[in-house]
């Protein structure tokens, strides 16, 4: 199961909105006979790459895959049908399916033609692993990334709003990286008058992500990096439902969609709404960069998912200069760690905080 889960990450960026999966197959001594990963959405999953690499060794055999076979027909046949007709004996899944449209359906289909079937070896990974997927299927919206560089002091900027740069080289890279695998990279408008963002991957990664801009006001300016490519890349401009409409039609005009919605108590256009329609977009994941406004909405709302913060060995001080949440924030200090599933990377000198965020 360790090796279904790492050939289930190398679809990380290509597969979605469907989950990552892997699947080993083997005989009674664990000698590999077949193994796959969903490549490409749209494309044969996991099981159906093993099966064809095991071929006729299959019989009999036993199937490790990190997420229950799916027993409908989509944009492939549906891989329950295929294990069966294989001849497996045995199959060991990490987790069930949270699709509404499997559901256990899967493990029914396999016990029904008497394959013995085990459910849980290396769960918490799997769940991890397809966290994104379960969110778009159990709550309709994609899985929220908050990513910001801070200084050692806890800073996003100086008082005067100088910002760049705050990470080192190394950081910058990776950030591109993650950018590169996300449906969608989201700023305030306060972060894109300051520094004028492309908001794209260098080098492109498998995805190509909308530009979002939360704006109330629709203040975008038309010579924007984000808007003179607009229709290069995709721009999505968030107002209020106020917002003027000389604005709107200006951004419209230029070539940005304007979405505009109703505005939350904070002032800004209600992220639960704007999340909801790009889950309805099949949006996966999302990357927010800032800045504390758009964060400590999101925070407050209890919206944010996954946190990769960016630490440098930098103090800048000043009561003005902004941390990286603002909003509302806990009347009290969380008395257990805010984050779970950590993991820490020194990136030179700068260090990576990675995790998904635990709302008590």
């Amino acid at each position: 199961m360790i090796r279904a889960l790492e050939l289930a990450r190398q679809g990380l960026g290509t597969v979605e909105p469907n989950p990552a999966v892997g699947a080993v197959i083997v005989d009674d001594d664990l000698r590999l006979l077949g193994e796959g990963w969903h490549q490409r959405f749209g494309g044969p999953h996991a099981e159906v790459h093993a099966l064809k690499q095991a071929g006729e060794a299959a019989r009999g055999a036993t199937l490790y895959v990190t997420l229950e076979p799916c027993c409908h027909f989509g944009k492939t046949p549906p891989c329950s049908q295929a294990v069966i007709a294989a001849g497996l004996k045995k199959v060991v899944i990490a987790m069930t399916d949270p699709a509404p449209h499997v559901s256990g359906g899967g493990l029914a289909e396999l016990q029904a033609a008497g394959i013995d079937v085990e459910v849980g070896l290396l769960g918490a990974e799997a769940r991890r692993l397809t966290a994104p997927f379960v969110m778009l299927q159990t709550r309709q919206r994609p899985w929220v990334h908050a990513k910001w560089a801070m200084t050692l002091d806890g800073k996003l900027a100086t008082s005067t709003g100088h910002s760049q740069w705050i990470s080192n080289e190394l950081s910058r890279q990776w950030v591109h990286t993650l950018r590169g695998r996300m449906d969608a990279i989201i700023v305030g408008i306060g972060t894109a008058l300051a520094d004028d963002p492309s908001l794209t991957a260098r080098p492109p990664g498998p995805r190509t992500a909308t530009r979002v801009v939360v704006d109330t006001q629709a203040r975008l300016p038309l010579t924007s990096r984000l808007v003179q490519t607009a229709t290069l890349v995709p721009v999505i401009v968030v107002c209020g439902a106020d917002a003027a409409p000389e604005r709107r039609a200006a951004l419209q005009a230029a070539g940005v969609e304007v979405l505009a919605l109703s505005v939350s108590e904070a002032g800004y256009p209600d992220p639960q709404l704007w999340l909801t329609e790009f889950g309805r977009r099949r949006m996966s994941n999302v990357l927010v960069e800032g800045g504390s406004g758009l964060f400590g909405g999101l925070w407050d709302a209890r919206l944010i998912d996954e946190v990769h913060a960016f630490i440098a060995p930098k103090l800048v001080g000043g009561l003005a200069a902004p941390s990286p949440i603002g909003g509302t924030g806990l009347p009290q200090i969380p008395q257990t760690a805010n984050l779970e599933n950590q993991s820490v990377q020194l990136l030179k000198d700068n260090i990576l905080l990675n995790g998904f965020v635990r709302y008590d």
